[in-house]
């Protein structure tokens, strides 16, 4: 029967493989020689295969060794990970955060308010925009995290959810079939928008472009007076607007998803933020939008008045 090793063994190979040397790895992880020798020896036996092999030059690690080094790792990672993400102060440093305009979501200031309780160390600056307009501030390293819907063709980013779009309008409201189609769009690179046009265009629907704005707040506004109707996320609908009829005959919008894309495991504050939005999608799907944020033609940069992880 397989042994339960502890953390700490796994720590000593690694940094045994690492080095290729027991005194080395005892230097790095502060231990006695004799030490890191033991904890390999009781590792090998709590797994009951040989890990390494050992000459006069080097040590390498067995077939069985070498398989282990990806689950070590992992095991580490995650132990290092969930000590950041719990211990209060323990992460420092400063986080650019690029939030789609979908999500100017009371929600998603609770859960940046709960990380911020838990790590008040680190420095939270916040950019809201539109999902390839934070894809590009990504791509140029003006951008740590970005939370947006994912981009056409990029693989990139750990899912948080999916779903299809939806039409929104005024309740009620029921779009002239003989007419032009009003629509309320965000400005071009924006991603529903793309897809709206599309999907009008593959069934030869008429349309206008009655309101154009760069704020969730404007078209909300927009699409509440009766300007017209917008492509939209059904899960994070903005109170006020609802989604049309079957009777309004408009085609589908398709799926988007919705991702966060950060700077990989070793930007610890970023990886911590990460995973706090990951574990909140239940709540921020079902949160109210509080779009308080002026109309703008650009992406807006906000600074929190206190310091966040």
């Amino acid at each position: 029967m397989i042994g339960n090793p502890n953390i700490e063994l796994l720590r000593s190979f690694l940094a045994v493989v690492e080095s290729s040397s027991f005194t080395a790895a005892a230097q790095t992880l502060g231990l006695r020689q004799s030490t890191v020798s033991g904890h390999i020896a009781r590792l090998e036996r709590a797994l009951g295969r040989a890990l390494l092999t050992r000459d006069t030059h080097r040590v390498a690690p067995t077939p069985d060794g070498q398989v282990l080094i990806g689950f070590a790792r992992d095991v580490v990672e995650a132990q290092d990970r969930l000590r950041a993400f719990f211990s209060p102060g323990g992460l420092r440093g400063r986080i650019r955060l690029g939030v789609s305009e979908d999500y100017t979501l009371s929600t998603l200031a609770k859960v940046l308010a709960g990380f911020a309780d838990r790590h008040n160390a680190v420095d939270l600056q916040i950019t809201v925009g539109l999902s390839r307009t934070l894809y590009q501030g990504y791509d140029a390293g003006e951008l740590d995290v970005i939370f947006c819907k994912r981009r056409r063709g990029d693989p990139r980013g750990t899912l948080a959810w999916a779903e299809d779009l939806i039409w929104a309008g005024r309740p009620g409201a029921v779009p002239d079939p003989d007419k032009p189609l009003p629509l309320v769009l965000y400005p071009p690179p924006s991603m529903t928008r793309t897809l709206a046009l599309d999907a009008l265009a593959a069934v030869g629907r008429s349309w206008r472009v009655a309101c154009t704005s760069s704020s969730l707040m404007g078209l909300r506004a927009a699409v509440e007076a009766g300007l017209g109707v917008a492509p939209h996320s059904a899960k994070v609908m903005p109170p006020g607007l609802a989604a049309l009829p079957e009777a309004a005959a408009l085609p589908p919008l398709g799926a988007v998803e919705f991702v966060v894309l950060g700077p990989g495991r070793h930007h610890a504050a970023a990886t911590a933020l990460q995973e706090a939005i990951l574990a909140s999608t239940r709540e921020l799907q079902g949160g109210a939008l509080v779009a308080r944020r002026p109309e703008a033609r650009g992406p807006a940069t906000l600074r929190t008045d206190r310091r966040v992880p």
